[in-house]
Parts: C-alpha cells; sequence; structure tokens
C-alpha cells in the first residue's frame, strides 16, 4: 500500500481538528492509502515540538516552508488564519502536493483566483474544508432534492450565526481584521453559501445589506486601549438561484444563544425540508397535504453514519464530519472519488461572497457572472 506522508501546518483548533481525522480516519476506514504523520509546523518552535509529540507527528518544524519542502510530506493541510492560505496554498503548489485547505480559501477574489487557476497548473488534488457537507443527513437532504421528493424548488432560507462576539467588550482578534480574514460572512456565511451551492446549485444574482454594530474593541483581554473594526458583524441577502428558486441568506456572530447555527429550510412544491447543525443528527420534513413536520433521524441506512454506529440515535458530531471530510480526500487521493469541495468549487463561493459585497456596499442587484 502506497504510504502517504501528512504534513499538517497550525495548531489551534482547527489543527488539532486535523490531527483527530487524520488518526480517526485510519482506524475507522479501510483506506487505499497509508496515512503517516509526517510533519508538523507552528511559528512557535516549543509549540510545534508538543503537539508533533502529542498528536503523533514524527517531525516539527517552525518555518512552515520547511514542512513544505520536506521530503517525507506528499499531502500539505493548511489549519492557519486565512490570510496565511495563500501564500502556503501557493508554495505548496508550486512544489507539486495536493493541498487540503481550511475554509475561506482565501482573504480575496484575486486571491482565490490564483489559487484556482495554480491548482489547475498543478494538476494535483485539492480540497476545502466545508465539512459540515459531509454529514450522511445533508447527503440525504441533496438526494431527497435531486430525486425531487420536494418537487420544484421554489425557496432556501439559511442562516449561520453564532454568539462568539457578541459581547462588545470581546477583545480584538484577527477575525476583526479585513486583510487577515473579513467578518461574518467569511467565517460563517461561507459555509452557508458553499450549503446553498450543495443542495440548489448556481447563483446567478444577489442582493445585500452588511453592518458593522460594534465598530470598535479591546486591543487585549483587559486593555484600556481600543481598536477599529471595519468587518462586518452581520449580514443579509437575497439570492436568486439559476434553477429559479429565490432564497435568503443572514449570517451574524453577535446573537446570543446560538453557538453553531448553520440551519436551513428549503421548500418546494411538494413539501419542505428543515435543517439545523445544533441538531446535525436530523432533518424536518413535511410533505404536501401532511398536517406538520415529521422528524428524519440519522441512522445506519447511510453509508457515513454506519461507519461509526450500528445503530440509529447514537450521533454522529463535529470530529466525525472532520474525519469523513478527509476520508473523501484519501479517496480523491487514490482516484477513487470527487465529491468534495476543490479549489475550483471554493472559488466559485468565493465568488459569490464577494458580489455579496458589492451588493452590499454599492446598494443594488449583482450579477455573480460579473465577477
Amino acid at each position: 500500500m502506497r504510504e502517504l506522508g501528512i504534513g499538517l501546518i497550525g495548531t489551534g483548533f482547527m489543527g488539532r481538528a486535523h490531527a483527530l481525522a487524520f488518526h480517526n480516519a485510519k482506524a475507522v476506514f479501510d483506506l487505499p492509502l497509508n496515512l503517516k504523520l509526517a510533519a508538523l509546523a507552528d511559528a512557535d518552535p516549543q509549540r510545534a515540538r508538543q503537539c508533533a509529540q502529542s498528536w503523533g507527528f514524527e517531525t516539527a518544524h517552525s518555518d512552515w516552508q520547511q514542512l513544505i519542502d520536506d521530503p517525507k510530506v506528499h499531502l500539505v493541510a493548511i489549519t492557519t488564519p486565512n490570510h496565511l492560505h495563500f501564500p502556503m496554498a501557493m508554495a505548496a503548489l508550486a512544489a507539486g502536493k495536493p493541498v487540503y485547505c481550511e475554509k475561506p480559501l482565501a482573504v480575496s477574489l484575486e486571491q482565490a483566483g490564483q489559487m484556482r487557476q495554480a491548482a489547475k497548473a498543478a494538476g494535483v488534488v485539492t480540497r476545502v474544508g466545508y465539512n459540515y457537507q459531509h454529514n450522511p443527513m445533508i447527503q440525504r437532504a441533496r438526494d431527497m432534492i435531486q430525486r425531487g421528493e420536494l418537487g420544484r424548488i421554489i425557496s432556501f432560507q439559511g442562516e449561520f450565526s453564532e454568539d462568539f462576539m457578541a459581547d462588545p467588550t470581546s477583545p480584538w482578534s484577527w477575525r476583526c481584521e479585513a486583510s487577515h480574514a473579513g467578518g461574518a460572512l467569511a467565517d460563517l456565511g461561507s459555509h452557508l453559501l458553499a450549503m446553498a451551492r450543495h443542495l440548489l446549485g448556481d447563483v446567478e444574482a444577489v442582493c445585500a445589506d452588511s453592518q458593522t454594530v460594534h465598530h470598535q474593541r479591546p486591543a487585549s483581554a483587559g486593555n484600556a486601549e481600543q481598536r477599529a473594526i471595519a468587518v462586518d458583524d452581520q449580514v443579509h441577502g437575497l439570492l436568486r438561484f439559476a434553477n429559479g428558486a429565490r432564497g435568503t441568506v443572514s449570517s451574524s456572530w453577535l446573537k446570543h444563544g446560538y453557538k453553531n447555527h448553520l440551519s436551513f429550510e428549503i421548500s418546494g412544491t411538494l413539501g419542505t425540508l428543515a435543517f439545523d447543525q445544533e441538531r446535525l443528527n436530523e432533518l424536518r420534513l413535511c410533505r404536501a397535504g401532511q398536517p406538520g413536520f415529521q422528524r428524519l433521524l440519522a441512522g445506519p441506512d447511510l453509508p457515513g453514519y454506519a461507519a461509526f454506529s450500528p445503530a440509529a440515535g447514537h450521533q454522529l458530531g463535529y470530529n466525525e464530519l472532520k474525519t469523513l471530510e478527509v476520508q473523501e480526500l484519501i479517496m480523491a487521493l487514490a482516484g477513487e472519488g470527487a465529491g468534495g469541495t476543490d479549489f475550483e468549487e471554493a472559488w466559485e463561493v468565493e465568488r459569490l461572497a464577494a458580489a455579496i459585497r458589492i451588493a452590499a456596499r454599492e446598494e443594488r442587484w449583482v450579477k455573480v457572472n460579473e465577477l
């Protein structure tokens, strides 16, 4: 079996999630490649060594370029703040190595376009971390839509809100810097836009409004110094899908009480389907003529679910979705799968997000293919 050396850049929450996913994929699935945790990189040398030892990586680097140049690394996984995705991915692609990059793809459409073209030129597998799409219940929803069980789709209502920035005294972070991140639309809304495209296809035109509610935050915890905030705290948009459906999307990181509220309702001429990531193991379905919604519960009849549990109601979680994403990536690297979000599709998501920003700034409808 061919060995695949994994190189992981970043040791934060997402770095740990990726490390767990690689371990879990080896344990749960019969993979066509033998995964080897070859190297880990972090700018802090001590943290790099500690995490490499704890997470089972053979080598630690404090320079991410050294990881990319490491001949034992065949796949580069990027889990750093958004503004570093571009230089790291471009370097890995220049070295001819596949790239597994966290979302959003980049901090600008121009950067995303260059990454898209570089991936085409390199001819290697790329994937972007839109792991919520790998939920078996999302696949079930997509299958139902494509089979016509909801009839002709007429509307999509989507929201992704959390409350981790709801406190105005929460300190400034890299997420508050436009050149490093991009606000609630990039951090949360990109997942929602990717989900809308995954389920219903292309969006032709958008109209939107965005708002910065808290214009300054403490420079650091307990610091009296204030730093200006220019990124959006909340975004609301209208969508026109290519299939004729109409939609709404909203995203906020200020909504008290919400922790991972990636939700949608999709209505068709024969019924309505609803989902909430905070209850990720179920769908709600109302067919035309029924008095109300019924609950569809995840169970071992769904291939991804069955890999983890033989019984319904035992529940998958965030890390299982990441593991399913890694499994699809490995299958693609072995030439046996093509179901994930590559740089081409991630660019489409960034193009849609860019259209929303222009629509909000210029207060007009924007056709996505104008960009």
